[in-house]
Order: structure tokens, then C-alpha cells, then sequence
């Protein structure tokens, strides 16, 4: 398939037989960015030189990666053993001791990493960029620079995040300020007892600059148990006091579900009452709130890949149909409906993160995405069912974004 020509402008495409969610085979008439009409299948119909062929494979909506750290990776260099130490500032000091010696520049990294989700089916991403004492905004810059170079293939948004906390070194907040009035769609926070040891002041500081700069709160949290409960009580009681249901996210979090099953049921009654999002990344771990019960509750729920192969782990590989079968896996999943909630939320449930007028994931049976009037970011791939392709992760993918094929046979277009 020819790919390079199909950027420019919204001109009408026609994709033929194609499986919508697994259905039978439909031709669909994209308009304007948008799903304008589903027909069934006619293999007889006149046949243009725009047309995609689906060659009867599975129409999902395409992925949305809404916790990737671009600014760490080392997709596409050669392997290198794991040097970090325990711990987040451990982990943090490794990358930060390293990442300037890489084999290739940062800026490049970035761009190829970016490159290489959107082949593989990602057209929504929020990125991770660091900002500290250390890299300045150099990280910043580079993640900026792959969001503007692949401003037609992705729809990117940049949290300025501080890795390393805000108060352990002097001179960090002029620095997340700054790349405010850069252009940050999304002002990140960590660990505000672990961390910094000043929880209140933190989040204060957080919560400050996302309502000067007007933009969303992204709260990465690993404290475990009742701290990390602690620390979103105060997330969600500035969450209510600002105003600011609907623009908060809590990343990771992955010990909420932990220390009680009443703590568990207040916490996302809590987060759906104040519409406090949260971001996965399928952590093996058995202390995380359900996924079940979160999505059942109307609380908008992302899955993303965190660090892609950098400092802080070898783990990662741009392809988040690996990390649905993840989050698939750790949570112990094996009917068809519970594997399509994965696919569900490594779709739509990002896209409702990054956008409010996607529709959120509400527990099983919720295939958005591929009906009339959706918004045309897709992902045509081998499968018989979704849960078949989530297992059988086939490489064989297309990737329309905004109405456009923008990737083919692993390969973006335009490049």
C-alpha cells in the first residue's frame, strides 16, 4: 500500500472489508476525519486508487498511550545491562548519570520512539518530559520537537514533569514554570511524601501552576498502601476545593487497593465523583484497584507503557498491543469480554483521558470507536476476534489518525 500521499487534507477515503470489533465484513466511508457510514462488505463495487484494503481484517479504534516516558529512551540502541539502584531517586540518579552518553542524541531517540509507537498503532500519547536542576529543559525541548514533527501522525500532549521532585534541589520550580509558557499541555507532580517530604507544599505548588497556566494535573504516585491513600486524600481534597473535577489523573497509584476493601470502594466512589482519572501501566503487582470496579464506576481509566527500554528498566517496546495482553494478564483476565475491557481501555479509555469528548469506558461490552460519527482513529490488524489479536499480537497493522493513513506495514508515512 502507497502511504506517503495520503497527509494532506481530510479528502474522503473508503476502507474495504473490514471486521468492526470482530463483526462481519463492512466497507466504511470516512469523511472529514470522521466514520460518515458503514455498509456491508461488497466485493463487486467499484474499486478506487484511494482505497484502503482491509483484506477482511479486524477495525479497532487505535491505541492511546497516556503514560510514556519519551524523554528516557532507548528504543532502538543496543542493549545495556540494568545499573539502577532501588528506588525511585536510585532509579532517577542512573538516568541521570547516563543519558547524555547515549549512542545517539537525545532529540533523535525521542523522534524514533515516537516513530515507532505510531507504527504500531498508537495516535494518542501523553509524554512524560523531565525537568529539573539537571536537564533543564533540555528533555523538554526534545519531546516538544517530536510532538511538532509528528504533529499530522499523533496527537501527542507534553506533561512537564518533575522527576526528581520539586523541593530536593533548589531551582526546579523556575525551570517547570518555564516550560509552562513553552507550551505544557499537562503539569505533573510525584510522590509528594516519599519524595519531597512536604506533601502539602508540593501538591500546593502542583495544583499552583496548573491553575495559572491553565492545564491538567498528572499525579504519578508510588507511595504504597496508606501513604500513597494519604497523599491522593490530599490530591482529591485540592481536586474539589480548585474546581478542577475533570482535569486531574493519577498515574501508577498501584498500592490504592491495598489496605482495605472500604478504602478501596471510597476511593474510586471518590475519584468517580470528582472525575479523577487514572493511568496503568499493567504492573504485576495484586494491591491495585480493580479495573472492573473502576471502569463499572464511570472513572476514566488509560493504559500506557511507561519507560520504553531506558535506564530505569529494560522493559518496553513501542507496541502497546504488548501492553494490552499485559494488562490482559496481570489482572488475570481470560473471557473474551474481560480481554476486549483491556483492549477498551488501551483505546478509547486513553483517549477519554486526553480528550473529553471521547466516550469513557464503562465496564465490559463498550466497543466505541468504530461506529458512525467517531472520530476516524484507527487500527485495521490481523485477527479472527479482538481477544485473538490481543494474543496473537499480529504485526500486520494499518493506521489511520485524524481520517489519514499515517502507517503501514510497520512503516509511517511521510517519512
Amino acid at each position: 500500500m502507497l502511504v506517503d500521499d495520503r497527509l494532506s487534507g481530510k479528502e474522503a477515503i473508503l476502507i474495504r472489508n473490514v471486521r468492526p470489533w470482530g463483526a462481519a465484513a463492512h466497507d466504511v466511508v470516512i469523511t472529514d476525519g470522521v466514520i460518515a457510514e458503514l455498509r456491508p462488505h461488497d466485493a463487486d463495487a467499484p474499486r478506487s486508487a484511494g482505497d484502503v484494503d482491509g483484506r477482511g481484517r479486524l477495525l479497532l479504534p487505535s491505541f492511546s498511550d497516556v503514560h510514556v516516558h519519551l524523554d528516557s529512551t532507548r528504543i532502538g540502541l543496543p542493549f545495556r545491562p540494568h545499573t539502577g539502584a532501588p528506588g525511585v531517586w536510585g532509579m532517577m540518579m542512573n538516568d541521570r548519570n547516563n543519558w547524555r552518553t547515549a549512542e545517539i542524541d537525545l532529540p533523535t531517540r525521542v523522534a524514533g520512539t515516537l516513530e515507532t509507537m505510531i507504527a504500531r498503532g498508537t495516535t494518542r500519547v501523553r509524554a512524560y518530559a523531565q525537568v529539573d536542576v539537571d536537564c533543564e529543559l533540555e528533555k523538554f525541548d526534545a519531546v516538544m520537537a517530536a510532538k511538532e514533527r509528528f504533529r499530522e501522525h499523533a496527537d501527542v500532549q507534553v506533561m512537564t514533569f518533575p522527576q526528581a521532585g520539586i523541593l530536593r534541589e533548589e531551582g526546579t520550580i523556575p525551570y517547570l514554570e518555564e516550560s509552562l509558557r513553552q507550551g505544557a499541555d499537562v503539569m505533573g507532580g510525584i510522590d509528594p511524601c516519599q519524595l519531597d517530604r512536604d506533601p502539602s507544599k508540593h501538591l500546593d505548588i502542583v495544583f499552583g501552576l496548573a491553575e495559572k497556566y491553565q492545564v491538567e494535573v498528572d499525579i504519578h504516585l508510588h507511595e504504597p498502601g496508606e501513604l500513597g491513600v494519604f497523599s491522593t486524600d490530599l490530591v482529591m481534597e485540592r481536586t474539589r476545593a480548585l474546581g478542577m473535577q475533570g482535569k486531574v489523573t493519577m498515574s501508577h497509584a498501584y498500592g490504592l487497593g491495598g489496605v482495605s476493601e472500604a478504602v478501596s470502594r471510597r476511593l474510586i466512589d471518590e475519584f468517580a465523583e470528582l472525575d479523577i482519572a487514572m493511568a496503568t501501566i499493567a504492573p504485576s503487582t495484586s494491591t491495585h484497584l480493580s479495573l472492573l470496579a473502576l471502569t463499572e464506576a464511570g472513572v476514566r481509566v488509560g493504559l500506557g507503557e511507561d519507560g520504553q527500554r531506558d535506564y530505569w528498566s529494560p522493559y518496553g517496546n513501542g507496541d502497546m498491543l504488548d501492553r494490552t495482553w499485559q494488562l490482559a494478564f496481570t489482572n488475570g483476565y481470560r473471557r473474551d469480554d474481560h480481554i476486549e475491557l483491556a483492549l477498551a481501555v488501551a483505546t478509547l479509555g486513553g483517549a477519554s483521558i486526553m480528550s473529553h469528548a471521547e466516550p469513557r469506558v464503562t465496564g465490559v461490552g463498550q466497543h466505541h470507536g468504530t461506529s458512525v460519527g467517531d472520530r476516524a482513529d484507527l487500527l485495521i490488524v490481523e485477527g479472527e476476534t479482538p481477544t485473538s489479536a490481543v494474543m496473537d499480537r499480529s504485526t500486520d497493522r494499518t493506521v489511520i489518525h485524524d481520517g489519514r493513513v499515517v502507517a503501514d506495514a510497520l512503516r509511517v508515512a511521510g517519512l
